[in-house]
């Protein structure tokens, strides 16, 4: 069974009405002072990227004794955390990340700045690297990445992404297949699942999967019992619909629990 582990926080702020399965562990840092701008780029003095950097490397400390952790995150940066925790155990999965965004940009190519839609490409060694270097990870080959879901990407961000050696799946495609041997690791953006199914997330992108068909997914890849860990960003508390958004999610999750 999966020990629940949470980390309620978004982009290094902490997150109110964090809700999570019981029995967890809440994991509470004490985080150096630094500005809250997402937008912060190297360079420019205080940033969020020191803030999470401490945040998710004692994140990575609770992961590397824990045996089989579910992680609930406010944001998909969280994975960094959850990687080097594994590796310090000497496991090296591969990453099924199922996201409707490919999270995949670098300072080169975001017109945002915004630090969430990076962490895919921090894994890989891409771009900013800041919290990758603090928790200590060894950057992820591409070809031990897959993508399913994604369906709303930026330009820069889909051709990076075209020319990289990560595999792009659909949600059914995961379902219909057998995955490689050896550890897996599975990460569940919510916004995966169409915004019909599963409301109160910040970045809704349409025309996504149901939630029966992620959970078809992820319950394919749980019954090859090569999953060794998990997480989850989380749908926002503060939206209307989060009491849906999180009793679905637990349906979708509903074989990691077991």
């Amino acid at each position: 069974m999966m020990q629940t582990i949470a980390i309620p926080y978004f982009i290094g702020r902490r997150m109110d009405r964090f809700v999570v399965p019981q029995p967890a562990v809440v994991l509470e840092s004490s985080l150096p002072d630094a500005l809250y701008d997402v937008s912060r780029t190297p360079g420019s003095g205080a940033t969020p990227q020191l803030r999470m950097a401490e945040l998710y490397a004692d994140l990575a400390s609770v992961v590397a004794e824990t045996a089989m952790p579910l992680v609930y995150a406010g944001d998909c940066l969280a994975v960094i955390g959850v990687l080097g925790g594994l590796q310090r155990r000497g496991i090296d999965p591969t990453l099924f990340w199922f996201d409707a965004h490919g999270d995949f940009h670098t300072w080169e190519t975001t017109r945002s700045g915004f630090l969430g839609g990076m962490p895919l490409a921090m894994i890989t060694g891409r771009g900013e690297q800041t919290i990758v270097e603090r928790v200590g990870l060894v950057p992820l080959e591409d070809h031990r990445i897959v993508l399913a879901g994604v369906r709303d990407l930026d330009e820069g961000e889909d051709a990076a992404i075209m020319e990289s050696g990560v595999k792009v799946m659909t949600v059914d495609a995961v379902a219909d297949s057998i995955p490689a041997p050896g550890p897996i690791y599975v990460h569940l953006d919510v916004d995966v699942v169409d915004p019909s199914d599963l409301p109160a997330i910040n970045y809704p992108a349409p025309n996504g999967p149901s939630a029966i068909a992620v959970k078809t997914a992820i319950d394919r890849l749980v019954s090859s019992g090569q999953v060794i860990a998990a997480s989850v960003s989380s749908w926002n508390p503060s939206l209307e619909g989060a009491s849906r958004a999180e009793a679905t999610t637990r349906f979708i999750l509903s074989a990691l629990a077991d």
